[in-house]
């Protein structure tokens, strides 16, 4: 019956209710039920992180955080939300300007004064430094390699193994940005050699290949076969690639359960798994996350749910 076909849950929160709940809080202006899931998070620095990434960007569009600073001025959760909701609105006006488009310097300076702000606030809190290292790639010219940095050393002191503060100097790296693809991978291979067993770092070259790809897309102008791209998921290379991460990470990891802020680097590897014709890596990944999925990657290949679909029909799996 056609109820009963396989669909993914791209659920924006990756499974968090009690993100969700807080997001709801948002858009009727409440700020409370933000402060109250900061403060019971606590420095579970994985989680805190991605909470404060999704509240960030439902607040980028409302006055919550500010209401809410007003009212708690010395809270460092409080300021550590308005530091990454005004980098979320930094980045929501660069998309909006265009690539390319020279960014307001003083929307740029106004975030990294909230990321420094927040840092002074909550001293041990690795978020405002990955706050910090976002926004500094929309300088036209980037930042001081000595201040980048000092930057870094500050956010590896406090979370060494962060995937999403290695992914935004990742980003700061890659050609897009302010390196290159060379770079951009040494990066990655660098960072994903020094973790421990279980350690999720290793899929940071599987983010790579997708910046990659899409940095030739947008040179060709979205013509697949103008930019010779046919063997970039496939090459020997991309297939060693997939197999060193899932036996450094997967392999190496004492836990089944998927956590919400880690739901992103599984759908990357098994994305890169599918494309890179490995079945049963692809096929592990998949059951792993069962019907939890993120767009991304997916969407840069295709259409997200055609494609989770297909790859788990090819794949055999069932619903």
């Amino acid at each position: 019956m056609a109820r009963d076909r396989f669909a993914p849950d791209f659920d924006p929160d990756c499974g968090d209710k009690a993100l969700t709940d807080a997001c709801h809080d948002i858009v009727i202006g409440r700020w409370q039920g933000l402060r109250d899931l900061l403060r019971v998070t606590g420095p579970d620095w994985l989680a805190r992180g991605h909470r404060v990434r999704l509240l960030a960007q439902a607040c980028a569009g409302s006055s919550t955080a500010e209401s809410w600073l007003a009212a708690e001025p010395h809270s460092g959760d409080a300021l550590v939300l308005r530091a990454a909701t005004e980098t979320a609105r930094t980045f929501n006006q660069a998309i909006a300007a265009g690539r390319g488009v020279p960014i307001d310097q003083h929307r740029i300076d106004t975030a990294v004064t909230a990321c420094l702000q927040a840092a002074e606030a909550y001293l041990d809190d690795p978020t405002p430094w990955i706050s910090l290292i976002s926004v500094a790639r929309l300088y036209s010219a980037g930042v001081r390699r000595q201040e980048l940095a000092r930057w870094w050393d500050e956010l590896h002191r406090r979370d060494p193994f962060s995937v999403e503060g290695h992914l935004q100097i990742l980003h700061y790296y890659s050609a897009r940005w302010h390196g290159t693809h060379g770079l951009m991978y040494d990066f990655a291979r660098d960072a994903a050699g020094v973790g421990p067993p279980g350690c999720a770092l290793p899929v940071l070259v599987q983010y790579a290949r997708v910046e990659e790809y899409r940095y030739a897309l947008d040179a060709a102008k979205g013509s697949q076969s103008a930019v010779g791209l046919g063997q970039h998921w496939n090459h020997d290379g991309a297939v060693s690639d997939v197999r060193r991460t899932w036996q450094r990470w997967i392999m190496g990891r004492t836990h089944s359960d998927v956590a919400p802020g880690e739901l992103r680097d599984l759908n990357y590897l098994a994305h890169a798994a599918c494309q890179a014709g490995d079945k049963d890596i692809g096929a592990a990944l998949l059951r792993l996350m069962g019907r939890r999925a993120t767009r991304t990657p997916w969407s840069y290949t295709g259409d997200p749910e055609q494609q989770f679909v297909k790859w788990r029909k090819e794949l055999k799996l069932r619903g």
